[in-house]
């Protein structure tokens, strides 16, 4: 019964050593300083220092654009499975399609005609 498991065991501790001893080693091999200064509790990303945040205010438009972006880009996955399927479909899927993407060209047209997708 021991010689199926042994394996599994044998993983287990390995499973639970390893780590164990990386962890224990990064304490007692640390050389960093103990105590904390302020310069050490600004966040430091990509070599720019981030300093204390910032209230950025955005403007409607971006919010628009966005939405704008995420609704055409769904309604654009749904070409794909239509696009696999269009055979099997014939003629009438093929009509289907070409309504589908004249409705989006129209919306298209009209979010554009808007000025909705003009960053100001």
């Amino acid at each position: 019964m021991i010689d199926n498991w042994l394996p599994f065991l044998i993983f287990g501790a390995f499973a639970l050593i390893i780590p164990g001893t990386m962890i224990t080693a990064s304490f007692v091999l640390s050389t960093r300083p103990t105590h904390r200064t302020k310069a050490r509790t600004v966040p430091f990303e990509s070599g720019v220092s981030q300093g204390p945040p910032k209230q950025q205010r955005f403007t409607v438009s971006f919010y628009l654009t966005a939405m704008l972006f995420i609704l055409f880009d769904i309604e654009i996955v749904f070409l794909y499975p239509l696009a696999v399927i269009l055979r099997k479909l014939g003629w009438f899927g093929f009509t289907e399609f070409g309504f589908f993407v004249a409705i989006l060209a129209l919306a298209y047209v009209y979010i554009w005609r808007k000025g909705a997708l003009e960053w100001r």
